[in-house]
């Protein structure tokens, strides 16, 4: 047994109401700048749907994730090392700009500048890539609340054997909202398709980061990713993905996307897992079995053997103390709620989702029964508005009687709890037919409705023995812009592979360069602007009361005070 922590996420989608803040605060966080204009890190996807980028999870053209070999060994699907050598030069299994979408703006400067006309101007649309005039056709998110659904909805691949539980007709039809991050997997194919060695896993908490300073954008990254979730920075050349806001997490923080989070559907936590056995795990023939097998990976943080082999690992005591506290160990393996998002790719992924049960609630209520009867509720799932299959493609490769049994968990949860909250006499029968018992039955309710910020994000901070191996890393993975870490000015093998800056250069480069780029997005009078998100509210810094007032309050802004 070799024990590894490694950070996870449970998203609970009945809680998920689609509203993108998750979306927009990662963007601002991590995307804003030139290069990265059509990339979400975190997006919310609307089911059924074809995703971002569109039918990503079609793995029959893009050839991701892993599959078994002839003698039951693990390949990419992508293939190995001499196919990958033979078109390192020209990928052919890449997503197109227009598989994603072409980023916009609008021609806001029109709507002030414009001549005498006889209709009112207009802001057009225009290209952040090219800056040219476009066309919007496509975005991120096209098929919200199924906006996209009669045009596109058939080319969702999930639906692709069930068209006939899966319709798009007025009251026949369902949707649900899916966000998604990277998967920060235990077995990443992204890490094992990149020729370059620039995509690893942090040792100490199971991170997936790009080092920016050994990519060579060969691009194999995004289409060894079956997720889709690894993207090409077009100007710097390099490769970028979601860092589960590593900076973040290292003082104990929860991510962006969770921090934001309206609904308050994300729940963050520390695991153990014994990494000697996740090759076996993800060899597992049937495909159909790789929720157990990857369930089974997971330690019980509470098990004294495990503990002893944890601190014989070098895994720090509050470390495994927050495991033993972890939300997510108790969403997936105490209580059986949180399912892996498609298992099938063998990548063994670490967020994972506690499928939708809403509509079967507002079934029963239509028809004039009890909707929180748990005998109404039991008999209604096989009614479910949203198919079980199509649920079951999502989440457990097609095995239907792994998400029955959480809806019916779900469903049990509701009914119990209507008699505590009535006061009435709990039915332990309900709990016994869904193999809890009450007690278990009221700590997931409590997680699942009544958690409190700390019960939510159990997030151990990095310890200080391990800054220095930390610091390097970071720097490995940080942004792209001129002259922050990772970007070390020209070196042997072409641009930004010279020597690493220091992290501390981070924050000021941010600071003064943040959203510098030559599109139209950015004014071409941007260096005598003021970017209010990165004014302190000290002084009165050029371009915040126009060119005129920038030399008699240049004094004031030098010595930080405040003009008379």
């Amino acid at each position: 047994m070799r024990v590894m922590a490694q950070m996870a996420m449970v998203m609970n989608l009945d809680k998920c109401i689609g509203c993108h803040t998750c979306s927009v605060t990662c963007k601002q966080a991590w995307t804003n700048r030139s290069g990265v204009e059509y990339v979400w890190f975190n997006n919310v996807e609307t089911r059924p749907g074809q995703g971002y980028p569109r039918g990503y999870e079609d793995q029959q053209r893009w050839r991701g994730g892993w599959k078994l070999g002839r003698r039951g060994r693990l390949r990419l699907v992508g293939g190995g090392r001499l196919r990958k050598l033979a078109t390192i030069f020209s990928n052919p299994k890449l997503p197109r700009l227009a598989d994603y979408y072409e980023p916009w703006t609008y021609d806001y400067a029109n709507l002030t500048t414009a001549g005498p006309q006889q209709h009112t101007p207009v802001a057009r649309p225009r290209s952040l890539i090219s800056g040219a005039p476009t066309k919007i056709e496509w975005s991120a998110n096209w098929d919200d609340n199924l906006g996209g659904a009669p045009e596109h909805g058939h080319r969702d691949p999930i639906r692709q054997g069930i068209e006939d539980k899966v319709r798009f007709e007025f009251e026949q039809t369902f949707l649900f909202y899916l966000p998604r991050i990277c998967e920060h997997c235990l077995n990443p194919s992204c890490a094992a398709s990149c020729p370059s060695g620039a995509i690893y896993k942090r040792s100490e908490d199971g991170i997936v980061l790009v080092d920016q300073d050994r990519c060579r954008g060969w691009r194999m990254c995004v289409s060894g990713c079956p997720y889709k979730k690894v993207y090409f920075n077009h100007r710097t050349g390099k490769a970028e993905k979601c860092t589960f806001c590593f900076p973040r997490v290292e003082v104990g923080m929860p991510t962006v996307c969770a921090e934001t989070c309206v609904g308050r559907l994300r729940y963050i936590g520390l695991v153990l897992y014994d990494a000697d056995k996740v090759l076996a795990a993800a060899s597992t023939p049937d495909d159909t079995d790789l929720y157990d097998a990857q369930r089974a990976l997971l330690l019980d943080p509470n098990d004294p053997q495990v503990i002893a082999a944890a601190e014989r690992d070098g895994i720090p005591a509050d470390w495994i103390a927050a495991a033993q506290r972890s939300p997510i160990y108790a969403l997936i393996d105490t209580y059986r709620v949180a399912l892996p998002l498609h298992p099938e790719y063998r990548t063994m992924p670490m967020v994972w989702y506690i499928p939708p049960l809403s509509p079967v609630v507002d079934i029963v209520r239509d028809t004039g029964h009890d909707a929180e009867d748990h005998g109404n509720l039991f008999a209604a799932i096989d009614a479910l508005r949203i198919p079980i299959d199509y649920l079951a493609r999502l989440f457990t490769a097609g095995d239907t009687a792994t998400v029955e049994a959480v809806l019916r968990r779900l469903a049990a949860m509701r009914s119990y709890m209507r008699d505590i909250n009535l006061g009435r006499e709990p039915r332990e029968h309900i709990a016994t037919a869904v193999g809890m018992t009450g007690e278990q039955i009221y700590d997931m309710y409590r997680l699942l409705a009544l958690a409190k910020y700390d019960q939510r994000y159990v997030i151990p901070p990095a310890h200080a023995e391990q800054a220095h191996g930390l610091e390097e890393l970071a720097t490995e993975c940080s942004l792209d812009y001129e002259g922050g870490p990772g970007m070390g000015g020209s070196g042997p093998f072409g641009e930004s592979s010279g020597g690493v800056s220091p992290i501390a250069v981070e924050n000021f480069h941010m600071l003064r360069q943040r959203q510098e780029t030559d599109t139209v997005a950015a004014p071409v009078d941007k260096g005598s602007r003021v970017n209010l998100l990165n004014w302190d509210g000290k002084g009165h810094p050029p371009g915040l009361f126009g060119p005129a007032s920038d030399a008699a309050n240049s004094d004031d802004h030098s010595t930080g005070r405040q003009p008379e």
